[in-house]
């Protein structure tokens, strides 16, 4: 009972993933293909909300549900960065899923999010393996 809220914040957010479209392997393939705004406006508005969020965040010293202060730390850069992000950008153009939606098109009957998942799932193990080895 004590994390149903969570529960219910997961199904709200998945069911708003999939009524945006955002979930689409098509609405992907068309943002990956340069035919479509629909998810660069999707994307471009949740970046909005972070920055302002996170400023209000700063700003006004806000805590977190148990009275603790939240604090966000900066990040350095890294090589580690870009690689990262062109590997993880391959792979959401391959597949139509980053790891938000591959949850909600699992959950939405996609039969292709199982094996997407299981590899997500591979990636992650692998990269715990080599952490040490790859640039940070």
């Amino acid at each position: 009972m004590k994390n149903l809220k969570y529960l219910v914040l997961g199904v709200l957010f998945g069911l708003i993933l999939t009524k945006s479209e955002v979930v689409s392997w098509w609405r992907i393939q068309e943002m990956f293909r340069f035919q479509s705004f629909h998810m660069y406006g999707v994307i471009g508005s949740a970046i909005l909300v972070g920055l302002i969020s996170i400023q209000l965040i700063k700003r006004n010293r806000l805590k977190t549900i148990n009275g603790e202060e939240i604090k966000i730390a900066d990040k350095q850069y890294t090589h580690g960065t870009w690689i990262g992000g062109i590997l993880f950008g391959l792979g959401w153009a391959i597949t139509g899923a980053c790891p938000g939606p591959m949850f909600a098109q699992l959950g939405s009957g996609v039969a292709g999010a199982a094996v997407m998942l299981l590899a997500a799932l591979a990636g992650t193990w692998t990269y715990s393996a080599l952490r040490e080895k790859l640039p940070h």
